[in-house]
């Protein structure tokens, strides 16, 4: 259950990575070509950068957690025995997957708000609640890879960073399972 939660997850964040990277760098590209080979730029190509770094930004912080990649603090952390570290990194896990959700949650009502405003972005013409639709949609995906997490850790022998990233330091150390 918790394999298939996790692949479903992890092609929605290669899609969304993979689509608004190589979407800016096709805007960017064109934007460049156009102003300097045509003398005129992309009249919406910054709105739409604007839109797909939100995109990247909230789609990668998923990507990170499911990976083991975010910053930690771990002085601590180290010190402990094996069990204690287990304990740590489950509470860890449910404590920062508690406030992805709650951040999902205030940043969902942000939209909301937003909606009942009914600004639109200048070029492009479409509501700015549309370009903020990833938020909560990272801060959901983080939560829900943070529970998966503490989940894992749980139910398994091992202590994991991730669902599928062992604890450790350095290449020899740290492995995707």
């Amino acid at each position: 259950m918790l394999g298939t939660i996790d692949v479903v997850i992890a092609r929605v964040e290669a899609v969304l990575l993979a689509a608004g990277v190589l979407l800016m760098a096709l805007n960017t590209i064109a934007n460049v070509v156009g102003r300097f080979a045509l003398g005129q730029s992309i009249y919406f190509s910054e709105e739409l950068n604007r839109i797909l770094i939100i995109l990247i930004t909230f789609a990668g912080i998923s990507y990170a957690a499911r990976h083991g990649r975010h910053i930690r603090m771990s002085a601590i952390y180290d010190t402990l025995p094996a069990k204690g570290r287990k304990v740590l990194m489950i509470v860890i896990a449910l404590v920062t997957a508690f406030f992805m959700f709650g951040l999902c949650y205030y940043s969902f009502t942000y939209i909301l708000t937003q909606a009942g405003r009914g600004r639109v972005l200048p070029s492009l013409q479409i509501p700015v609640w549309y370009t903020l639709i990833w938020v909560p949609v990272g801060f959901f995906m983080t939560g829900v890879q943070y529970l998966l997490t503490a989940i894992k850790n749980m139910i398994s022998r091992d202590i994991f960073l991730s669902t599928g990233v062992l604890e450790g330091y350095g290449d020899d150390d740290e492995r995707e399972v």
